[in-house]
């Protein structure tokens, strides 16, 4: 493991996180239906909570001596809620699989502190994937 290794590795959920913000900004405007008064504020606030893991990312990044990336990973088009909760359930369980490499990494660098914050935002992103795999659950 590398420090270039690490950071490359950061600006990989940089980009996720990006998406992620997008993702939950865009289907909460898009949104449709008897279930908008529900799923359009969830999906603001959890665009919220992405942009945090965002913002720390690119500062970690920065600190580490590299280059924040400025560009998302492609947002999945969902036509309706289903879909829209199907790509952010995908998107969360991948994002916890990078998560838990990349703390991993972190701990192997001596990073204890990205590694603690990593297992912080594992916290995080575990909720949010059980929340939609419930909701989910509820609509099949």
């Amino acid at each position: 493991m590398t420090l270039e290794a690490l950071i490359d590795g950061l600006n990989k959920d940089l980009a996720h996180e990006y998406q992620a913000v997008i993702a939950y900004t865009t289907y909460a405007a898009e949104v449709k239906g008897p279930m908008r008064p529900v799923f359009q504020p969830l999906f603001a606030k959890e665009a919220a909570e992405e942009l945090e893991h965002a913002r720390f990312l690119a500062a970690k990044i920065v600190a580490l001596g590299g280059t924040p990336t400025p560009t998302a990973a492609p947002v999945p088009e969902a036509p309706d809620l289903k879909a829209m909760l199907e790509a952010l359930l995908a998107a969360e369980e991948d994002t916890l699989k990078r998560y838990a490499t990349r703390m991993q990494q972190a701990e192997e660098l001596g990073d204890l502190g990205l590694a603690a914050r990593l297992h912080a935002m594992i916290e995080d992103e575990t909720a949010h994937k059980e929340e939609l795999a419930l909701i989910l659950e509820g609509l099949r």
